[in-house]
C-alpha cells in the first residue's frame, strides 16, 4: 500500500512510521500544519521534521503554509470547536493530495496523541475519504505514544510543549499559572 502520512511533528511520527513500516507500507510524509503558531514554533517543528526524515530516509512533501491569519479568522468565533476545524483543514489537504497523486490511502500522526479527540479525527478522516474517493487508513497508535516520546528524546528531537495553535499555548500557560497558584496556597 502506498500511504500519505500527514505529520503534525517529528516526535509524534516516530512510532507511527515504525509501526507502518513493520507492516511493509510504503509511506510518504506530508507536512501541512497552518495551525502552528507563533512562526518560530512552526519553523522549529518543520525543521525538526526535515532533520528527522533525513535520518530515517523518509520522503516528505512540504506544503509550507504558515497560516496565522486564516486559522485565527476561522476559529476566533468558536474557540471551543477549533480542534475540529484544525483536523479538517489539515486532513483535507492530505486527502486531496493523496488522491491527486496516486496514493492508496492517507493517515495522520494525530492518531498517536492521547490528548487529541481521537473519535473526531476518525470521523473527519472517514468523511474526507468519502469526499475524495480514497481510503482513510485508521490505525490506533495511542498505545505507542509514551515509547515514541521516549525515543524522540533519545535522539534529541525538538519536543514542543503544546498542541500547536496559539490558543493551546494560552491554555498551557493558564493551567501552569493555576497550578502554581494552588501550590502557593
Amino acid at each position: 500500500m502506498k500511504l500519505l502520512l500527514h505529520i503534525c511533528c517529528a516526535p509524534c511520527s516516530v512510532m507511527c512510521i515504525e509501526k507502518l513500516r513493520e507492516e511493509n507500507i510504503d509511506i510518504t510524509g506530508f507536512w501541512y500544519n497552518p495551525n502552528i503558531h507563533p512562526y518560530t514554533e512552526y519553523k522549529n517543528r518543520r525543521d525538526c521534521l526535515k532533520e528527522y526524515s533525513n535520518m530515517i530516509n523518509l520522503d516528505v512533501v512540504y506544503k509550507d503554509d504558515y497560516g496565522l491569519r486564516e486559522f485565527t479568522k476561522n476559529v476566533i468565533n468558536n474557540l471551543d470547536n477549533r480542534c475540529a476545524y484544525c483536523y479538517t483543514v489539515r486532513l483535507n489537504e492530505a486527502a486531496k493530495y493523496a488522491k491527486e497523486n496516486g496514493y492508496d490511502a492517507f493517515c495522520t500522526t494525530l492518531l498517536i496523541s492521547p490528548y487529541q479527540n481521537h473519535e473526531k479525527i476518525i470521523e473527519i478522516g472517514n468523511s474526507l475519504a468519502e469526499k475524495y474517493g480514497i481510503k482513510f487508513y485508521y490505525y490506533d497508535f495511542r498505545p505507542y505514544f509514551r515509547e515514541g516520546q521516549r525515543k524522540a528524546r533519545e535522539i534529541s528531537l525538538y519536543m514542543q510543549k503544546y498542541c500547536g495553535c496559539i490558543f493551546s499555548e494560552e491554555e498551557r500557560y493558564l493551567k501552569s499559572n493555576k497550578k502554581q497558584t494552588e501550590l502557593s496556597k
